[in-house]
């Protein structure tokens, strides 16, 4: 079973739920972002086989971020969640194009090219989680090795989706620079903030 995540009342009061508030934030910020869809496991959505990241995934076919049911209450959940929208942000604006239309004319620096875009795509999630006001992300608290190293995000197979891997510490460094709140701080090498600044609303 599943369902579109949403803020959870509880005897009609509001009742935080971090998650839910990266995606207010990122749909306040940005035009056609997915929503969040709760499964109870990421294998057999979208493409996903068992080689596809456990937790989180953004699944393009449909525009959606699926997320395992046991990993929605994990303190790091909002930072899973900002990432997948950090690659929609890419896709729907246009960034996913621009860095595609590169890596094909420039194969042998395709891991290169791959690895800025996941450093963008971060900083994003960095803009995002600040935007929804949650604390600094404590990423080396949280995970032991870098946690989006295999297929994460792509269209149906997600199983024959992009994999790359950048490493704990550049991943952290890179959320940082998103949550100062400048999303112009997130342009690494050649990939501009250009596209991301067009449009983002005030």
């Amino acid at each position: 079973m599943r369902w579109i995540m949403a803020i959870l009342l509880w005897t009609g009061s509001l009742q935080a739920d971090p998650v839910a508030e990266v995606m207010t934030a990122a749909q306040a910020a940005f035009a056609r972002m997915p929503s969040v869809v709760s499964v109870a496991r990421i294998e057999g959505h979208c493409g996903a086989d068992a080689t596809v990241n456990s937790q989180v995934v953004y699944c393009t076919t449909s525009n959606e971020i699926l997320i395992a049911g046991a990993a929605y209450d994990l303190p790091q959940a909002p930072y899973l969640v900002a990432h997948a929208y950090g690659h929609a942000v890419q896709v729907q604006h246009g960034v996913a194009d621009f860095a595609l239309r590169e890596i094909r004319n420039r194969r042998s620096e395709e891991i290169m090219l791959r690895g800025l875009v996941e450093r963008q795509v971060d900083c994003i999630a960095g803009f995002l989680m600040a935007r929804a006001g949650l604390p600094e992300a404590a990423l080396t608290d949280w995970f032991d090795v870098d946690p989006f190293a295999g297929a994460h995000w792509g269209r149906n197979p997600l199983h024959a989706g992009p994999q790359v891997g950048i490493g704990l510490d550049a991943r952290a460094e890179w959320v940082a620079r998103g949550q100062t709140g400048d999303l112009s701080a997130c342009a690494p090498g050649e990939f501009t903030a250009g596209l991301l600044l067009e449009a983002v609303r005030p």
